[in-house]
């Protein structure tokens, strides 16, 4: 099963082709332009890579934030052209959820708890909370906007905390860390890579959990509520 997989939740664009569980080629760049005027160029790179075309591709899988709306609503846009196009199923996966499955699990426990943390700006974050077992994920929190204190509520053992929010709030957990033991993941894990939004889309396209593109949108996070939504006005607010 091919599939193309694109996240454009942050400024870096990333892009995979896979076979499977196997990533046959992959693309991380941060454009230098808008991104809505690079993106086709980059997934025609990136498949080209992996010599295969859009009409071989099996399906799609496309990061939904949260982050950008701009960045967001470029990428959703242009893989809901390409099911019109292939008739081929689509899944949208979170891009946190991405984030937590760079966590490497070679490490003395068997089941890590994965803390996601990415800045949204303002003295919040967003975040999830995981347990991560021999790649897979186990999510035991909502996605979240909310202080980073609220975050680390409830936080017992060893916690490992990754996201871009890492260097913003270190030392806050540090101090904060009584009950947990935090570790932080190295830098180049923080940001959501398409190879492991891969990863996570086909498994869910094997088991027929498919999206249908009339009702696919990012994930927008209320700061009235915290609660997952559909953004329903159409404006530009920014971050999601």
């Amino acid at each position: 099963m091919k599939i193309l997989a694109v996240d454009t939740s942050t400024k870096h664009l990333s892009l995979a082709v896979s076979d499977g569980d196997k990533t046959i080629a992959s693309r991380n760049v941060r454009p230098r332009k808008d991104l809505s005027m690079t993106i086709t160029f980059d997934i025609e790179r990136v498949l080209a890579k992996a010599n295969v075309r859009l009409t071989d591709l099996d399906g799609f899988v496309v990061g939904l934030g949260p982050g950008s709306f701009t960045s967001l609503r470029v990428g959703l846009s242009m893989l809901k052209a390409f099911v019109m196009v292939t008739m081929k199923p689509v899944v949208g996966v979170s891009s946190l959820d991405a984030i937590a499955m760079n966590v490497r699990t070679s490490r003395v426990r068997k089941v890590l708890q994965v803390c996601v943390i990415n800045d949204a700006r303002r003295g919040m974050v967003y975040s999830s909370l995981y347990d991560k077992k021999d790649g897979t994920l186990v999510r035991r929190r909502e996605y979240q906007l909310e202080p980073i204190e609220k975050v680390l509520e409830g936080l017992e053992g060893e916690v490992v905390f990754i996201g871009d929010a890492i260097p913003g709030y270190r030392d806050r957990i540090m101090v904060t860390a009584e009950k947990f033991t935090p570790v932080f993941e190295v830098e180049k894990h923080w940001l959501p890579k398409a190879q492991e939004l891969a990863r996570i889309g086909y498994q869910r396209l094997l088991k027929g959990e498919v999206d249908k593109i009339e009702t696919l949108a990012p994930l927008y996070l209320y700061p009235e509520d915290c609660q997952v939504s559909g953004h329903k006005d159409g404006k530009d607010k920014g971050h999601s």
